[in-house]
């Protein structure tokens, strides 16, 4: 099992606000620190300081840790051109020294695209299938040979593939809620497939559609990491959770909603026991304060000791 944060940047926080997070990560053990990539708040409140670009968060992050996995969670095909993700992230593992991850999905706030320009068309799936073959492609170009796609929505001549990841392959994240070609893209092109803010019968639901994907495509289940982020509150006693649910603007009732995970770190630990009896083997603790480091804190040092590896 592998426990990660996850956060919310655009919600209204700093580059530093996101190295106190993962530095709280790493120094707990930890094993990753993943983030949204979005450019607009959601819901009301002040969006200042202004959004912080994932890839180039990410890039600062490689150089400021040394031990845990880097990542979004999931970058949109609607705001960069593959090949050029392709190098983004190759960059940030050569930076990293091996430990970036790469989430991609087809995009869904069209308020956020409107606001800034970003072109959102209404059939998103195929750039999806297309980007994660641009991209896929690219790394795993042998050295020296050049890579070529023509696609319905981007063409590549003889590009050089380069540069190569530190990592002989990166994982590529796919989740989502769809039916049938979200589990069949995760099939085809993915490491690990991810779903998230569902309760645990739809988690179960989920990942046995996946690994009848994966049947389908003539690949082992097994080889396809499975896994869970939720939203999440930890604190000691009723106060402390009720504290931190008022920060993010909820109501302990609210949070409760059977899908979040919410309570004392020993509550905590048997949520993440039954996700794992339902085949989850990585688990992302989405924390939405980023002004509370304590709450990292919490997560690492008195609820980590209690999961099952």
């Amino acid at each position: 099992m592998e426990y990660c944060l996850f956060t919310e940047p655009q919600q209204g926080f700093t580059y530093d606000d996101q190295l106190a997070f993962a530095r709280s990560a790493e120094r707990h053990g930890l094993d990753g620190f993943f983030r949204s990539d979005h450019y607009l708040r959601m819901g009301e409140g002040d969006p200042r300081p202004g959004p912080t670009d994932a890839w180039t968060t990410l890039a600062g992050l490689a150089r400021e840790t040394s031990r845990i996995r880097l990542g979004a969670l999931v970058s949109s095909v609607t705001y960069r051109v593959p090949s050029i993700l392709a190098i983004q992230v190759a960059q940030v593992d050569a930076m990293s020294g091996g430990r970036a991850e790469l989430g991609l999905g087809t995009g869904w706030f069209e308020r956020e695209h409107a606001a800034y320009g970003i072109p959102f068309p209404a059939k998103r799936f195929d750039l999806l299938e297309e980007q994660l073959q641009v991209v896929t492609g690219l790394w795993q170009t042998p050295d020296a040979e050049t890579f070529s796609f023509d696609g319905a929505h981007y063409r590549l001549d003889e590009a050089p593939a380069l540069p190569k990841p530190t990592q002989s392959r990166v994982p590529v994240i796919v989740g989502g809620g769809g039916p049938k070609r979200t589990p069949a893209l995760a099939a085809r092109y993915a490491t690990e497939f991810n779903i998230g803010f569902v309760a645990e019968d739809v988690v179960a639901e989920k990942f046995a559609v996946v690994r009848a994907a994966c049947e389908a495509e003539g690949r082992d289940p097994a080889t396809l990491k499975l896994s869970v982020a939720l939203p999440t509150i930890v604190g000691r006693d009723d106060a402390e959770i009720d504290r931190r649910a008022a920060a993010i603007g909820r109501t302990r009732a609210q949070f409760d909603d059977g899908a979040n995970i919410i309570g004392t770190p020993a509550q905590v630990a048997e949520k993440v026991e039954r996700l794992r009896a339902l085949g989850a083997e990585r688990v992302y603790f989405q924390l939405m304060d980023l002004r509370d480091v304590e709450h990292a804190d919490l997560v690492g040092a008195e609820v980590l000791p209690l999961l099952p590896r």
